[in-house]
């Protein structure tokens, strides 16, 4: 498992995501959407709380941990 202080890292499975734009509510700055609202992934290690709450919150599962 990755250091805490490194981050983990995340991916979008883009078959599953619907485009709802939690994952960019919940990541700003790593995670942004692109013009018609799809998420398009600027920073792969995050906050390990962060990413997690995120995953939780994704209507579509779609976001994971790598």
């Amino acid at each position: 498992m990755p250091d805490s202080s490194e981050g983990v890292r995340i991916a979008v499975d883009r078959v599953l995501c619907t485009g709802h734009g939690v994952c960019a509510q919940t990541l700003p700055g790593a995670i942004v959407l692109d013009e018609w609202g799809y998420p398009v992934i600027r920073s792969e290690a995050v906050d390990p709380e962060a990413a997690a709450l995120a995953v939780k919150l994704c209507p579509a599962r779609a976001l994971y941990r790598r």
